[in-house]
């Protein structure tokens, strides 16, 4: 079963933490000429203005070794939160979609559950009413598919879900709705010297899974929600680590400058989100010395993407939430708000 259906209801922070608790490389460093040509024509996706320039700017005065604002190799970090950031997060997350696709599965191991909700309701396929759940119930939905395997297991049924599955509205696979500009930044922040990072709300696990082929970005570069593991021996002796429904790290709001701290060790220099979830984390890598970059991606575009806010008078979203008083901080802070409609000539590599 492919569940494909607008997703309505539920706060970011409650889902994500609902999931978790419920249970390519860095490129060497061109010289400084090398560098101002190379990003002239990196950003081939973005239009020229504000936002662009920003980017170009700071790539050049930070890996210049002649600007007073130049910044040794090992401390060029930059975060990505990734679900509206790096790619589509409407009309619901990705591994909200992996959770319910799995529950026919976990009702073939344990058949009473088929009558018993909310496993009941998500066998039907009547997606208006899976819409209505209670958190509670997703909750359940979350410690059913989520943990209870190996994290090799689990791993395996990741990548055989996200071989196939594909978003309802482009019928592609989710690994291709990447928005396009963000891969060009990627890729240009590493030909420079940068260590980036996936910074997310969404399962630490889930992700990794996907990083290094979807972004250039290893798996090992990927903070995320993260549950407990218990080691233990399969039946053949062989040492596993189980997943728990136990939270180590829920990686949103606060939780992301504390998850960069604990698993980074470094303040990012630069760090680009989507949503009031990642307003610590842009505010935390603003507020160190030297050249910093904040960036917030703002969808505008209904008609090549979505259009949600409610900053600027788009519709609200209980989905990547990006309430006008985000809006309000940016522009006070010296923040960087990316318009989808005016900054992208393109969204998706396929376009």
């Amino acid at each position: 079963m492919k569940t494909n259906f607008p997703f309505a209801g539920m706060s970011r922070r409650s889902l994500l933490a609902a999931w978790a608790v419920l249970p390519a490389f860095s490129g060497l460093l061109l010289p400084a000429s090398a560098q101002a040509a190379d990003a002239t024509s990196a950003l081939p996706s973005w239009n020229d203005g504000p936002a662009k320039q920003a980017i170009l700017d700071f790539i050049r005065v930070t890996t210049d070794p002649a600007s007073k604002d130049f910044v040794p190799p090992e401390e060029r970090i930059a975060t990505f939160d990734q679900d509206g950031t790096l790619w589509v997060e409407q009309p619901m997350y990705s591994q909200l979609a992996f959770c319910l696709d799995r529950v026919p599965a976990v009702v073939k191991a344990k058949p009473e559950l088929a009558q018993v909700e909310p496993f009941k309701t998500v066998l039907t396929g009547d997606f208006e009413k899976i819409g209505k759940l209670s958190l509670h119930d997703f909750e359940k939905i979350a410690v059913a598919t989520l943990t209870g395997m190996d994290v090799e297991a689990f791993q395996a049924d990741v990548k055989a879900w996200i071989a196939e599955a594909k978003d309802h509205r482009w019928k592609r696979p989710y690994t291709e709705l990447t928005y396009q500009p963000m891969q060009e930044v990627l890729t240009l922040f590493r030909a420079n010297g940068y260590k980036t990072f996936i910074v997310t709300g969404g399962g630490q696990d889930f992700v990794r899974t996907y990083s290094e082929k979807v972004y250039g970005i290893p798996r090992e570069q990927v903070v995320g929600s993260a549950l407990g593991t218990k080691f233990g021996y399969d039946k053949n002796g062989k040492p596993i680590l189980t997943k728990e429904p136990k939270l180590l790290l829920n990686d949103d709001n606060a939780g992301k400058p504390e998850g960069i701290h604990l698993e980074i060790g470094r303040r990012p220099r630069a760090a680009f989100g989507n949503s009031a979830g990642d307003r610590q984390m842009l505010e935390y890598a603003k507020s160190g010395d030297g050249a910093r970059l904040a960036m917030l991606v703002l969808h505008d575009d209904a008609k090549r993407e979505y259009a949600y806010g409610p900053a600027q008078g788009l519709p609200d979203s209980k989905i990547g939430t990006f309430p006008q008083a985000l809006y309000d901080e940016a522009k006070k802070d010296g923040w960087f708000v990316i318009s989808m409609k005016d900054d992208w000539k393109r969204i998706f590599a396929f376009e």
